[in-house]
C-alpha cells in the first residue's frame, strides 16, 4: 500500500501545527470535520507524477480546470488520521499558480463549518485573512499565518462542492492538458 506521508510529507505534524495557530488566535474547530488537505506543487510535471502516485492509494480522483491548470480531488481509499480526533479521505493537489506568495507542498486544511459560517465569519472577524469566491458552491473563509500555511472554513466539504458541480467521484476523471 502506498503511504500518503511519503508523497507529500508529514501531514501530521502540519496540521497539528495549524491547530496550534488556530488555538492561538481563538478558533476551535474541534467540532468541525476536515474537508480536504491541499498539497501544491513546484512544476506541472511535479503535478502530474504525483497525482499518479497518489492515485494508486484512491478509489476516485476528479480533475477540473481552475484558473486555467488542472486541480485534482483525490478520494483516497481509506482516510488518514491527522490526529485530535480527526482524519480526512480528500486531498486536492493543486500545481503552481502563475502569481507569488503561495507555499509548496502541504499548503492548507479546510474545515465544513456549514450552515453557521457566517456567524463563524462574524465571531472571528478580527482574526480571518479573507474570503475566496471560487464558485457558486464554495466561498470559504480563509486565514493564513506568518509562515503563509491558510486554514480554510467552508460551507461545504470539497467532495460535495464537486458533487453540486456536477462531478463524481466514480473512476479517474482527467482533464486533456
Amino acid at each position: 500500500m502506498i503511504e500518503i506521508e511519503q508523497l507529500i510529507g508529514d501531514y501530521r505534524s502540519f496540521f497539528d501545527d495549524l491547530m496550534t495557530r488556530l488555538a492561538q488566535v481563538r478558533i476551535d474547530v474541534s467540532h468541525y470535520p476536515v474537508s480536504h488537505l491541499a498539497f501544491r506543487t513546484e512544476t506541472h510535471d511535479e503535478y502530474r507524477e504525483l497525482r499518479g502516485e497518489i492515485e494508486r492509494a484512491c478509489r476516485a480522483n476528479v480533475e477540473n480546470v481552475w484558473s486555467g491548470r488542472p486541480i485534482s480531488k483525490l478520494l483516497l481509499r481509506v482516510p488518514i488520521s491527522l490526529g485530535r480526533s480527526h482524519a480526512v479521505d480528500l486531498i486536492e493537489l493543486i500545481p503552481p499558480d502563475h502569481r507569488p506568495g503561495y507555499p509548496m507542498g502541504l499548503e492548507h486544511v479546510g474545515f465544513v463549518v456549514g450552515d453557521n459560517i457566517d456567524s463563524f465569519a462574524e465571531q472571528h472577524r478580527q482574526v480571518l485573512t479573507g474570503r475566496q469566491d471560487q464558485g457558486p458552491f464554495n466561498q470559504p473563509l480563509f486565514v493564513t499565518f506568518a509562515n503563509s500555511k491558510s486554514v480554510k472554513f467552508h460551507r461545504y466539504s470539497l467532495h460535495d462542492v464537486v458533487v453540486m458541480e456536477g462531478g463524481n467521484f466514480n473512476g479517474f476523471h482527467h482533464v486533456d492538458e
